[in-house]
């Protein structure tokens, strides 16, 4: 029987100590996930390339240069580290740096899915994290959280887990939530709540790509390592927040579009192109309200109603360039009712 797969995101701040990697909670990591590996495909994601590397750089003050150098002196650093605790357990590792086209591109995507296929069969554990040393855009805490989410969506796992230097989600009083059904507004805004500064902006990160997985029926556990066996604790729902994956069927391919594609354009459409949409219809041009964000044929773009609530995304059949004209020509019902996504290329979100 195929073993479902299990993705788990540490950020820096759960892995490091005064900003170095902490061999104790690496240890950790390889102990209980020697015990995880019968029963799940693993997929590693970690941050810390740049905690690891940046001692090496004098006068280090953080700029994007220096930390691009860092996380390339960092990754293998962090890689050694992580091997020589799993080695014990006879468990091999392998790197897995990642870029967004990585993703973007579907046949590039499905090989990546291939090979990791491939390492899980000989029992290796991937290690994947984003290639900071080329990637064209600033580091940000969430790029590791989107890149986990990308891995989970894009390769159907079971669960996603964020390991985090808080217990969990916290509530207006500071407590842990156990369980949240479904996250929303009032979910989102939480950690503005919070009665510590610690972790929020990161907070932000995993709560928005955890709505993303549910929404794709992933179960996502955010938790902390600190507690006695909590990644073990954590896959069973036993520690930290537990966010409950939604229902929702759908195929490999729509996955991919929804979370993997990379989003190029957005369009504001009427209610009745909104309404459509959520009949599983096809988007025509009677409804578009207005370009936001320029795209052309065969890009992704994302549909907004006039509150500016995304509601899906799409793969477009024309540029946005030939549907501005429209303005111009609305007695030309060629060009009026054109199909700017079929209902097959459109997932709603």
């Amino acid at each position: 029987m195929k073993k479902p797969i299990l993705v788990i995101k540490f950020g820096s701040a759960s892995i490091t100590n005064q900003g170095e990697v902490d061999d104790r909670i690496v240890l950790e990591i390889a102990r209980q996930c020697a015990q995880l590996q019968s029963t799940y495909n693993i997929v590693l994601v970690s941050s810390g390339a740049v905690a690891a590397g940046k001692r090496f750089i004098p006068k280090y003050t953080g700029t994007l240069s220096q930390r691009k150098a860092a996380a390339a002196i960092g990754n293998p650093l962090l890689v050694m580290t992580y091997a020589s605790f799993f080695r014990p357990y006879k468990i091999a590792l392998a790197q897995s740096l990642c870029e967004r086209h990585h993703f973007s591109n579907r046949s590039q995507f499905l090989q990546l899915k291939s090979t990791y296929e491939t390492l899980w069969k000989n029992n290796v554990i991937p290690i994947a994290n984003e290639n900071d040393v080329v990637s064209n855009k600033e580091l940000k805490f969430s790029d590791n959280d989107e890149l986990a989410t990308l891995i989970a969506v894009g390769f159907g796992a079971e669960k996603l887990l964020f390991s985090t230097s808080v217990p969990g989600v916290l509530n207006e009083r500071g407590e842990v939530i156990k369980q949240i059904d479904k996250i929303d507004k009032s979910i989102l805004a939480l950690p503005s709540k919070g009665v510590s500064d610690v972790g929020l902006g990161g907070m932000v990160s995993k709560l928005n790509f955890s709505r993303m997985a549910t929404q794709m029926g992933i179960e996502v556990v955010i938790f902390s390592m600190e507690s006695e066996n909590g990644l073990l604790k954590a896959v069973r729902g036993g520690n930290g927040t537990v966010c409950l994956p939604q229902k929702k069927q759908l195929s490999s391919k729509k996955k991919w579009l929804a979370s993997g594609s990379l989003i190029s354009g957005l369009i504001q459409v009427d209610d009745g192109a909104i309404e459509a949409i959520l009949k599983r219809k096809s988007l025509l041009a009677v409804g578009i309200k207005k370009v936001v964000q320029d795209f052309v044929v065969g890009e992704v773009f994302q549909i907004m109603d006039e509150q500016q609530v995304v509601h899906a995304v799409g793969k477009s059949r024309i540029d946005s360039v030939s549907l501005m004209q429209k303005d111009g020509l609305k007695a030309k019902e060629v060009l009026w009712n054109l199909e700017i996504a079929h209902a097959d290329d459109i997932v709603l979100l």
